[in-house]
């Protein structure tokens, strides 16, 4: 397995990490007193607030992000791209991610919008030669 094959699996699982943290940040609290609440957990989100209710929008941001990042990566090796530049883009992503759910959870929207657009640049990035774009 490559290094950007790994990024895939880590990308995948990163907003499920995200959102663990607002569920877990509940665990002591009984479900009538904002725990979480497994038997409707759609629900329960829906009653988030500050960072948790973040925490739960980076998750799908998550999510959202996934797709194009996995086409980029699959079609990068599909092309036969270089793998090592494959592999740094992706590990690049990854931080990119980190960094946009850092920046979510502390409320700083206007630098988590910058790291979004980071983060799709990276994107394109690794695709980008099989496009034949200049980038």
């Amino acid at each position: 397995m490559t290094i950007a094959n790994t990024c895939v699996l880590v990308a995948a699982v990163l907003p499920i990490v995200t959102v663990g943290l607002a569920k877990g940040s509940t665990a002591g609290k009984k479900r009538r007193d904002g725990g979480y609440d497994n038997n409707h957990p759609r629900q329960w989100e829906t009653k988030l607030e500050g960072w948790q209710a973040r925490a739960a929008a980076a998750q799908n941001n998550g999510f959202e992000a996934l797709p194009l990042f996995v086409f980029a990566v699959l079609a990068a090796q599909l092309a036969g791209l270089d793998q090592a530049r494959t592999d740094m883009l992706a590990m690049a992503f990854i931080g990119v991610r980190v960094l946009y759910t850092v920046t979510y959870l502390a409320n700083l929207a206007a630098l988590r919008s910058l790291v979004w657009a980071a983060g799709l640049g990276v994107t394109i990035a690794i695709f980008a030669p099989t496009l034949k774009l200049p980038l």
